[in-house]
């Protein structure tokens, strides 16, 4: 019963990512019914992570007031005038630009305002636009690993407590791993493809007049785009700051008044209340926003997805335990391994996070190997279907960044896979001398 269980399982999370976006909550939640009501699988034990999706619904909610105000597009036009100022250095800088928006906004889609850019400075500079885009739209993915405020970081650091990892320690491990891993990502992605001028489709598209280069844009900021940037910041800050006080590692507050996912949910709503009341933007715009939306995506992906997960892995933690701990005790880079293949499907670095980490922990996985493999999460590129890659395609005009027809045989393959790969080892080592 347990195999067949466990392809019930496998088949609504392959019927999610076939349906796509927040289609894999609902074929999570179709999963469980499958699971309780035709094959008797109990679920009073089940992992709903409803802290988890009370912090996304909070802090998309700072982060659309911001988009709202401007500030999504001051951060967007600062990035731009960095990247034209550096334009010989695209391959190193781009994924830098976006690593760092990432991280700030907790979101990788914040990469789609300046993959154009990407591709625009590269072509100017004579630069295979592959190059500079595989690296970014991964960087944008594996930040999400590093972001204090992203789903998948408050709700492993959540999962790590009990074990004696703080949110800090996290962090500490997860920030410097995850961008040197990229920088590793953009030196090999540098050397990938050959020269822009030597390639044969270009040459073709830019006979067929297909190839254009445009000139520098200044977008319009509006004059509030400033202040509800500062606003989201100083919240982020202060989230780090009140976590960091309240941690057993510092101490200064030893008996919080309010924990610390209380505190995030409570200061993100707060920024979002001092962003409309400050800058005077009509609050009906932010459910609209872009990434209001796609925030409440993420939290019915979540939902669904973990409560699946967790319904199958607690009704057989005990077996589970016994098959799969000797496994990871001798070889713990397997967990990363499962990370990796397992986001490849769920499209979510959250989703994979809250499906697998819970049962990882439960059998007995050291809190390092755990903490390591995390940023396997991230590896939502192998697969050419995911919005940032497929808007990474469409934006090359020069035909350099294109999916063959083997489906993996794509530019963002093997940067993705060396950047993960990096940042799993790295971790290892940075999380022995911090773990």
């Amino acid at each position: 019963m347990i195999m067949v269980e466990l392809l019930v399982v496998l088949l609504f999370i392959f019927l999610g990512a076939r349906i796509g976006g927040i289609g894999i909550g609902f074929a999570g939640g179709a999963g469980v019914i499958a699971l309780s009501f035709l094959l008797g699988v109990p679920t009073s034990q089940a992992y709903i992570p409803v802290d988890v999706i009370l912090i996304i619904m909070s802090v998309i909610t700072a982060i659309a007031a911001m988009q709202v105000a401007g500030g999504m597009d001051w951060l967007v036009q600062l990035a731009e005038n960095f990247l034209r100022k550096h334009p010989e250095r695209i391959t190193f800088y781009a994924p830098i630009v976006t690593f760092l928006m990432t991280l700030m906004a907790g979101t990788g889609h914040t990469a789609f305002s300046t993959l154009p850019v990407i591709a625009e400075v590269a072509k100017g500079q004579g630069v295979r636009p592959s190059r500079p885009l595989s690296i970014a739209v991964v960087a944008s993915q594996i930040a999400i690993t590093a972001s204090p405020i992203s789903a998948a970081v408050v709700a492993f650091s959540s999962m790590l407590a009990p074990k004696g990892v703080g949110y800090l320690t996290l962090l500490a491990v997860c920030i410097p791993t995850t961008f040197i891993a990229c920088m590793i990502g953009a030196f090999v992605a540098n050397f990938m493809g050959c020269e822009l001028k030597n390639d044969p489709i270009y040459q073709q598209r830019l006979e067929q007049g297909l190839v254009k280069l445009t000139t520098e844009k200044q977008r319009h900021i509006l004059p509030t785009a400033k202040t509800a940037t500062y606003i989201f910041l100083i919240a982020i800050a202060f989230v780090v700051c009140y976590a960091a006080a309240i941690s057993n590692s510092v101490g200064l507050i030893t008996d919080p008044a309010i924990g610390r996912n209380e505190a995030i949910i409570a200061v993100m709503l707060t920024a979002a209340a001092a962003i409309v009341i400050f800058t005077k933007i009509d609050a009906s715009k932010i459910p609209s926003a872009s990434t209001f939306r796609s925030g409440m995506t993420a939290c019915v992906c979540v939902l669904g997805v973990a409560w699946l997960g967790s319904t199958f892995v607690n009704a057989h933690v005990d077996g589970i335990k016994e098959m799969a701990g000797v496994l990871l005790a001798d070889y713990p880079w397997m967990l990363a391994m499962v990370l990796f293949c397992a986001s490849m499907l769920l499209y979510s670095q959250g989703a994979t996070t809250v499906a697998l980490m819970p049962a990882a922990l439960a059998i007995g996985v050291a809190p390092l190997t755990a903490v390591a493999s995390f940023a396997a999460v991230s590896a939502l590129f192998v697969l050419p279907t995911y919005p940032t890659l497929l808007a990474a395609v469409e934006m090359d005009d020069t035909g350099s960044t294109r999916i063959g027809s083997y489906v993996f045989n794509h530019p963002f393959f093997i940067p993705g896979v060396v950047t993960i790969t990096s940042a799993v080892a790295l971790g290892f080592t940075f999380g022995g001398l911090l773990i």
